[in-house]
């Protein structure tokens, strides 16, 4: 038997033993890459804050500020409440979980996973998504950038509906049904967001923050024909009264599109005295003050 270490063997000796290998690779071909699918595609939804001067004295849109923004029509209502932990689990790892009704019709299960957009990199945002599983060939999510005054969340939102007979309006159901309901619909990526069963343990350990009952008021304007304005009643940090957030939202497809918007919306309400200037969170709002 021949226990000459291969360093240690002679020129004609190595130089076979790499032909050999060299043969081997050949045959074996070169090892297939392991690609990932690429990254989803977002939508965007533009949200601009204004102030209560935006108001009339019943808390509705002035006619000046539908006007400048293409909002048209009546309200409509919709209730809305999210389910956390009291020390908002779900919210630590970038979920929200939401259930909403609108009045007349079913009831909207919303699970929501966020992923901050730094400096503007929505790519970046995208690249961290897919290494988490959510990617273009996940159909069950549904991939938007909220591009606010001057925050980016990157978000995926995997909806489901529940019957809303023997609701009427925008009733809401009690918070234990409504988190049964919830824990039954999840999905199996929050299921098992930090181990086995966790998203189901950790909502089926979560109450109701709220409901809100907002209205709505909607339109077209520039390059979006789904514009609207919400106003959303909270109640005030102090503990005591009501304070109304006044979002204005335009959804585009086209990223050159919701930059225009965002650009355009914040000059005319800026111009009006309208804006307000930063990024009100309302799911933390509601989930903080509830």
């Amino acid at each position: 038997m021949d226990t000459t270490s291969p360093g240690r063997r002679g020129p004609l000796a190595a130089a076979a033993a790499g032909a050999a290998l060299a043969a081997t690779v050949v045959a074996l071909g070169p090892a297939a890459p392991a690609y990932a699918d690429s990254n989803a595609k977002p939508t965007y939804e533009v949200k601009i804050d204004l102030t209560a001067s935006a108001l009339d004295t019943s808390h509705a849109p002035t006619s000046a500020v539908k006007s400048a923004f293409g909002i048209s029509g009546s309200a409509k209502a919709r209730s809305y409440e999210y389910f956390d932990t009291s020390g908002l689990a779900l919210n630590a790892q970038g979920w929200d979980v939401r259930l909403r009704h609108k009045s007349g019709s079913d009831f909207e299960e919303t699970y929501k996973k966020r992923f901050p957009v730094t400096g503007g990199d929505i790519d970046a945002a995208l690249d961290e998504a897919n290494d988490d599983g959510f990617d273009s060939s996940d159909t069950n999510y549904d991939a938007e950038v909220d591009w606010g005054y001057a925050k980016q969340t990157l978000s995926f939102s995997n909806e489901k509906s529940h019957s809303g007979s023997g609701y009427s309006g925008t009733s809401m159901p009690s918070s234990s049904t409504g988190r049964s309901w919830l824990v039954d619909e999840i999905p199996g990526k929050l299921e098992d967001w930090n181990s086995k069963n966790w998203g189901s343990d950790t909502l089926g350990a979560a109450t109701a923050h709220g409901p809100v009952t907002s209205q709505v008021w909607s339109g077209a304007w520039e390059a979006s024909d789904d514009a609207s304005i919400e106003v959303v009643p909270v109640k005030a940090a102090s503990g005591t009264g009501t304070e109304y957030v006044v979002e204005l939202s335009f959804k585009t497809d086209d990223s050159s599109d919701a930059a225009e918007l965002h650009a355009d919306a914040i000059s005319v309400a800026d111009a009006h005295g309208w804006l307000y200037h930063g990024d009100i969170l309302k799911t933390q709002l509601i989930l903080d003050r509830y």
